[in-house]
């Protein structure tokens, strides 16, 4: 049951994002650079934007990714698209990695599983199995639950 309602919430901010650019007309900066691409947001992006890339490295995408280790050039990328995805790796590593290739005017669009009751993140690299993953973060791929210091662990890594 929960896990359902995490997957709902997960398409509603997916849903809501795509929706308020699409509604709104807006136009994005490019080149985009999508990791781990949701097929409703692809589709209507790559109606739109002649320079979107999709990338990923367990799936089909345009690029083969590693997001703790891109390989593209520094400053290269006006907006980088992450829904969902940070909870899962070394965030610092991909946050670095994300600023490093975003350029100087670049913007980051990203979602993760927030709690804003908690000061601060949690993580526990004791929490191993797919079992204990699911207990502790709500998903056996899970490593971390963000608590409201996510905004300063973005402005220490990205914006910096």
């Amino acid at each position: 049951m929960i896990l359902s309602a995490q997957i709902a919430l997960l398409y509603t901010d997916i849903v809501y994002f795509g929706y308020t650019f699409l509604r709104n007309k807006s136009k994005l900066a490019e080149p985009i650079l999508h990791f781990a691409p949701e097929s409703i947001l692809e589709n209507e992006f790559r109606k739109i934007y002649a320079d979107y890339r999709t990338a990923d490295c367990y799936s089909r995408a345009d690029l083969f990714l590693d997001i703790e280790n891109i390989d593209l050039d520094s400053k290269t990328i006006k907006i980088v698209i992450c829904n969902h995805v940070l909870e899962h790796v070394d965030d610092q590593k991909a946050l670095s990695e994300i600023a490093r290739v975003l350029t100087t005017d670049g913007i980051l669009v990203c979602s993760v599983p927030l709690i804003e009751g908690w000061d601060r993140t949690y993580e526990n690299a004791d929490v191993k199995s797919a079992f204990e993953r699911e207990l502790h973060f709500g998903q056996h791929d899970h490593i971390r639950y963000y608590g409201r210091d996510f905004r300063d662990r973005l402005k220490k890594l990205v914006f910096s």
